[in-house]
């Protein structure tokens, strides 16, 4: 068992939609940085529950997605289980549901990993393969964050 996944969920024919998605293909050009045997990065996509499975393969899971909270377009987010079950305006895109759902699933056959959340408030969700202006400019503050998560989960 692998001790980290690293999850980046959305949808980039959806402009900030797809920021984890674009911060996971960015982790992949820095692969070298990272133990192999001990993490992996994998782009989720629109993240159905499909993958559950994968779940069972690490004890934790980081996820960097976009939180729709209210927010300043770019304000970064770092979050656990927790704060995605009580609170209920802490919204996670679409994706949360399936999720947790997912742990859920993988709990059912045997392991759950434990989950942690970086997220990142959308400026504009709409059809357009580029982000906009503000979340580009606050992608490597949201790498960085994960960056950190990432340090400390393999620890």
């Amino acid at each position: 068992m692998k001790k980290l996944l690293v999850l980046g969920v959305g949808n980039i024919l959806m402009m900030d939609e797809g920021a984890g998605v674009h911060a996971i293909h960015k982790f992949w050009k820095e692969k070298e940085n990272y133990d192999e045997t001990l993490v992996d990065f994998i782009d989720g996509g629109t993240f159905t529950q499909d993958i559950f499975y994968l779940f069972e393969e690490y004890e934790q899971v980081l996820v960097l997605d976009i939180v729709r909270a209210g927010h300043e377009p770019g304000t970064l987010y770092s979050l656990d289980e927790n704060d995605l079950v009580k609170n209920e305006k802490q919204v996670l895109s679409l994706h949360d549901v399936d999720l947790l759902d997912s742990l859920d699933m993988a709990r059912m056959r045997g392991h759950r990993p434990k989950l942690k959340v970086v997220g990142i408030e959308p400026d504009k969700i709409d059809w357009g393969t580029e982000m906009t202006p503000v979340l580009v400019k606050a992608l490597p503050s949201f790498m960085n964050v994960a960056r950190e998560h990432i340090e400390k989960l393999l620890n």
